[in-house]
């Protein structure tokens, strides 16, 4: 799924919406009724770490949108180019069909009450937007096909939901699951690796646990946001090997490695917003930048998700059990 720097940028092209009406609705979703969300007016508009959370209401009213660290662009002044280009793919797992049910929040803290295909009752309605592989929002205007389909055929993507404002604008969601909830999203800006209250005390405690490190970047409850290409440029960069058990690592490595993966991801965000394309050193390689061949195995915890990583052998050598940077007790 798109990692937090693409979400950020899925935030600021919605944004513009917020206070505009729904006048008209379309798209592909079945966990979804578009035509629910006519009539009601956008409210507000967060991201937190690899989710896009729309608040909708159906009073003209508008609710100042929370001033959260977490929704606020990092470059206000950078006007955002047109979204890019992603062909859809297949659905995520779906959901299971009927009322709302409790499902882990991930990076979004307390497990939230999701379900239904129209909003709730009650004061606030909340959608989620969980994207897939390839998830995208447009902005004025449709994905189109960039290559022929199996069958040779140039079959445009079908957007899983289109919002046409009264404003005259519209936005068009791809390859995305979408629920509403039944509660504000309640997230700590703490673990989000784009937030200006990244907590590196609390990243630094979990890196430091007996386990691989590139199994605790996955984990969002300490890294929200972090997916897999910035697990692997930021574990190159800091030269370590991802099988590396943290507690192996002295704190100077650990620091070392948050220091990339805050770096690694700020500037992927503003490339976004100044149109460059983001350029990897590791991920999806045959050589690192030293010309030495990179490894690929699908990594993760015992029963786990398995992701692929790549790495160097030799700038990325792996610590023996009882390695140089080991604390020996007395």
């Amino acid at each position: 799924m798109p990692e937090g720097p693409s979400v950020r940028r899925f935030h600021h092209l919605v944004s513009p919406f917020v206070g505009q009406q729904v006048v008209k609705t379309g798209g592909s979703s079945k966990k979804l009724n578009p035509a629910g969300l006519q009539l009601l007016w956008l409210q507000d508009a967060q991201v937190h770490g690899k989710k896009l959370f729309l608040r909708f209401d159906p009073d003209e009213e508008i609710v100042c949108p929370r001033s959260s660290p977490l929704s606020e662009p990092l470059h206000d002044e950078e006007h955002m180019e047109e979204a890019r280009h992603h062909q859809e793919v297949s659905d995520l797992p779906s959901q299971s069909a009927g009322g709302a049910h409790v499902v882990p929040s991930g990076d979004d803290g307390p497990p939230q009450c999701v379900g239904g295909d129209s909003p709730a009752g009650g004061a606030e309605r909340w959608l989620q937007v969980s994207f897939g592989l390839f998830g995208s929002v447009w902005v004025n205007e449709f994905s189109r096909a960039k290559k022929a389909n199996k069958k040779g055929d140039w079959k445009d993507p079908i957007p899983r939901l289109v919002l046409h404002f009264g404003g005259g604008g519209f936005l068009a969601f791809y390859n995305c699951q979408m629920a509403w909830s039944c509660s504000s999203p309640v997230v700590s800006p703490a673990s989000d690796i784009l937030s200006e209250k990244f907590h590196r005390g609390q990243a630094l405690e979990a890196l430091g646990r007996d386990q691989p490190v590139c199994y605790t970047l996955l984990d969002q409850r300490y890294f929200s946001g972090l997916g897999n290409i910035i697990k692997n440029e930021a574990l190159f960069r800091a030269g370590i090997h991802p099988l590396t058990p943290g507690s192996l690592l002295g704190a100077l490595r650990l620091e070392a490695l948050v220091d990339h993966v805050v770096a690694f991801s700020a500037g992927w965000l503003e490339g976004k917003f100044q149109g460059r394309q983001q350029h990897t050193q590791i991920y999806q390689k045959d050589r690192c930048p030293a010309g030495h061949q990179v490894v690929k195995e699908a990594l993760g915890p015992p029963g786990g998700l398995q992701r692929l990583t790549w790495w160097c052998p030799q700038c990325q050598p792996r610590l023996p059990a009882a390695g140089p940077e080991q604390v020996q007790p007395p």
